[in-house]
């Protein structure tokens, strides 16, 4: 069976054809980083870090892009809402505080890095460059500084939420800025206002809209055109309908050829939300369960269904867990039991558990399916153990066991998390031997952190920044907390 994938735009399974053979071009919205990261944003990105591995799996070189908007309103209206007067340095430190976090947390859950990150802020040429163009094609316009993008002039506009625009223009509520020439237009640049953060333009100061910034960094890093845009299902509208409209409009090109949606995240089979009081920041999830237990209960449902969080079902992910982790413990010490064989020639056909594994992938990534397939060979390997089947065909099952795992991200015993308490601090005369050295052992990296404690008491923030990064650049993530600082290798 060859790969389907469930196109939103389509809304049908399509089989997967790339627009170039063996590369696949991918770009996932990423977070606005104004809070700390919750639920949502984690099936996101577990989802389609998946969705890499297998494609990379089946041979497809991938070039997968994850953005970061950290310039927006809400980050502003953070800062604002913290008191801050000088609004371009508070979310500077707002951005660079939850960033830190998001990746800390995508470390735990198993998330690996995108190929490219690129941040709004690094781009704002590249988005005046797409706004200029739809201006002078005439499907944009300014008034006093601020530019819409004029939805009229895009007759496919609703292709992806299947929405008709009569329909969205009679239920749309007065907007705030009744200058526009339809309610339905969009801002692509906003003129700035006193104190906020801004670049020049050819309208004056001011900052990108949100949707264009997608578009920007998308078609720098992939293309005009690319194989797979994905995000939660919540931003098929306005955003990703945005997208659309305002890329093709400006390429004269289809945009995207797979678009990609997850369900969303329910508490007690109601849409988490924080006004409904039922939101999970990651940071306190995480307290209670390790990332592999939070990463095995969203694979437990296929990415398109909507999936239920519960102490219930976080349990049993524990469980499941622990029982991957038990047998195989148990499978390594049954074959270190047995003397050496020589190596066994490669199977001339895939075992049944890789056949089953790669079926239900394919089926638009399945993972609910691939899962029961991982529980069915831990059921073959522990009757085989019972029987005492040979050490070679108990090689042969792990090995199965730990590509199944692999594609899925699925760290059978995770990640060990350390912390130093936060009133443990030392100064940082030793901080270039440290530095120097190949490889940082465990002392190593708490007498840094506990550098960085001193430094920051001292309000040597060069100092401090210099530490962070240093250990940033050796995959080693830190998360401030009350009562101390964690750090996270992989």
């Amino acid at each position: 069976m060859s790969l389907k994938v469930y196109n939103t735009i389509a809304r049908d399974k399509e089989p997967f054809q790339p627009l170039r053979p063996g590369r696949v071009g991918m770009y996932v919205c990423g977070v606005t980083v104004y809070d700390e990261c919750h639920l949502g944003h984690a099936r996101v990105y577990v989802a389609f870090d998946v969705v890499k591995r297998y494609l990379e799996y089946k041979g497809y070189a991938v070039t997968y892009v994850r953005n970061v908007t950290d310039v927006d309103d809400k980050i502003i209206e953070k800062a604002r809402s913290l008191g801050q007067t000088d609004l371009v340095a508070a979310t500077r430190e707002i951005t660079a505080k939850y960033f830190e976090s998001f990746k800390l947390h995508m470390r735990e859950l198993g998330v690996g890095e995108p190929d490219v990150e690129p941040r709004a802020t690094d781009h704002i040429g590249e988005i005046i460059r797409i706004v200029e163009g739809l201006v002078a094609k005439g499907f944009a316009y300014e008034l006093g500084g601020d530019v819409y993008f004029a939805v009229a002039k895009c007759p496919q506009y609703g292709k992806l939420s299947k929405r008709h625009l009569d329909d969205l223009l009679a239920g749309a509520r007065v907007d705030v800025d009744d200058r526009k020439r339809s309610p339905m237009d969009f801002a692509l640049w906003k003129k700035a206002k006193e104190g906020e953060p801004s670049w020049p333009s050819p309208w004056g100061a001011g900052r990108p809209g949100w949707h264009i910034e997608c578009s920007a960094m998308s078609s720098k890093y992939l293309g005009e055109q690319f194989d797979i845009h994905g995000g939660g299902q919540d931003l098929v509208f306005p955003h990703h309908e945005n997208e659309i409209a305002q890329s093709e409009c400006y390429s004269g090109k289809q945009f995207v050829k797979y678009w990609m949606h997850n369900g969303f995240v329910t508490v007690n089979k109601e849409k988490m939300s924080k006004s409904l009081g039922n939101f999970f920041a990651m940071k306190d999830i995480l307290k209670q369960y390790r990332g592999p237990v939070v990463r095995i209960f969203l694979l437990s449902k296929h990415y398109r269904s909507p999936i239920d969080f519960c102490d219930e079902e976080l349990r049993e992910a524990q469980k499941n867990i622990e029982r991957i982790e038990n047998c195989i413990g148990v499978v390594q010490e049954r074959i270190a039991a047995v003397p050496a064989e020589p190596a066994a020639a490669p199977a001339a056909q895939k075992s049944a558990a890789i056949a089953e594994f790669e079926a239900a992938m394919d089926d638009d990534f399945n993972t609910a399916r691939a899962l029961a397939a991982v529980f069915q060979l831990m059921s073959d390997l522990n009757v085989s153990m019972i029987k005492a089947t040979d050490a070679a065909h108990l090689r042969q099952g792990l090995r199965d066991m730990q590509t199944i795992l692999g594609v899925l991200g699925i760290r059978a015993g995770g990640l060990h998390i350390e912390k130093v308490p936060a009133g443990e601090s030392a100064s940082a005369d030793g901080l270039d031997a440290i530095a120097a050295k190949a490889e940082l052992a465990h002392d190593d990296i708490v007498a840094l952190i506990k550098m960085r404690n001193g430094a920051r008491k001292a309000k040597e923030w060069k100092t401090a920044d210099r530490i962070r990064d240093e250990l940033q650049r050796r995959k080693i993530v830190l998360r401030d907390e009350k009562d101390g600082t964690s750090y996270i290798k992989q």
